[in-house]
């Protein structure tokens, strides 16, 4: 046989193969669907460990490393920690205001440590985000804290003045020019650490610096400054009723900058614990149910000593303004009144 002739039948036998496999396969086919008919459904797999601790594991966007969000997210993390059955893993992240973010793209995200006033960001390219966050705890208020030189009297004084709003991703760099913006005060912002910035104060350099954090504040209570240094009054009307508070600064939380029995009128900053709006009866809201009931049945724990002392004010029912409450959260409340007035009775 030429080497031509063998070649082309070497073709021609490949191209059989294919067919012959095809032809064995159609002729076990009816057996193997008998045999398959015949014999029980095996049953699936039991759950793996990694299965069951993944099941179980909230995922909790918290803040900055230096941050009191983040301390409060492995704070609640410790408490309501029950092994496989619930481990609540708190994320450190750009900081509270890019945490809304987090919880609405980032895979792995059930909760997040917010400042209530994040959702003004997505009300034009996202009109339904109310819908899509839910609250869990009012947490604690950030106040906001207008400091300034002796020389600045009002508000209106700032226009065009350096003020400086701390670090980028910090409350006050967020909320910060919001709340000017909404006083109408057009004011040289900057973005540097408050330490640098109060220095700066000192030397004529920056007109004021702007804290949003809970009171009270160690810079100001440890520091020492000249006469004249102050903080403004920021009254609380209609234009702040959608996220923010009304608060105070009082003498006794600053004696040195404030005279005895005055007070200082200001805003807060509600900083919450919110959830996804999870579909009822789905593992995502499952588990963030389990981690309601427990953290709210366990909170007594975190306002024991050993824990952060914002936990003492923290009051379950308080509500956070913009936002309705995630279901299991308004479920345990309703259960826990009904609890009392049955035992009032």
């Amino acid at each position: 046989m030429s080497r031509g002739r063998y070649l082309l039948l070497l073709i021609a036998l490949a191209g059989l193969v294919p067919a012959l496999e095809q032809a064995s396969l159609q002729a076990q086919t009816p057996q193997m669907g008998a045999a398959s008919a015949a014999s029980p459904r095996r049953a699936r797999p039991a759950a793996t460990e990694q299965d069951k601790m993944n099941a179980w594991t909230v995922g909790l966007a918290a803040g900055l490393l230096e941050g009191a969000p983040l301390r409060l997210g492995a704070e609640m993390a410790r408490v309501v920690d029950d092994g496989p059955n619930l481990h609540v893993l708190p994320i450190v992240t750009r900081g509270a205001t890019e945490n809304l973010n987090s919880l609405l793209y980032l895979r792995g995200i059930d909760t997040a440590i917010i400042n209530s006033d994040a959702l003004e960001e997505y009300k034009a390219q996202m009109p339904q985000i109310r819908r899509k966050i839910t609250y869990v705890l009012n947490l604690f208020p950030s106040e906001l804290h207008v400091f300034v030189r002796p020389e600045i009297q009002s508000l209106q004084d700032l226009a065009g003045k350096k003020v400086n709003f701390n670090t980028l991703g910090t409350a006050a760099a967020y909320s910060g020019p919001l709340i000017f913006s909404r006083l109408g005060v057009n004011a040289e912002n900057t973005f540097i650490p408050h330490q640098v910035a109060l220095e700066q104060m000192r030397k004529g350099e920056m007109a004021a610096v702007v804290f949003i954090t809970s009171k009270p504040v160690d810079a100001f209570v440890r520091g020492r400054f000249e006469p004249g240094f102050k903080f403004l009054s920021v009254p609380y009307d209609s234009k702040f009723e959608d996220y923010y508070l009304p608060a105070v600064l009082e003498a006794g939380e600053y004696p040195g900058l404030i005279k005895a029995g005055e007070r200082v009128a200001t805003i807060a900053v509600p900083t919450a614990l919110v959830a996804f709006n999870w579909a009822p009866q789905t593992n995502r809201y499952d588990r963030v149910a389990r981690f309601v009931d427990t953290l709210f049945s366990r909170v007594e724990k975190l306002q024991a000593p050993g824990f952060d002392a914002k936990w003492k004010s923290i009051n379950l029912a308080a509500t956070v303004p913009g936002l309705d409450r995630f279901p299991a959260a308004q479920e345990w409340l309703d259960r826990k009144t009904q609890a009392q007035r049955a035992a009032s009775r």
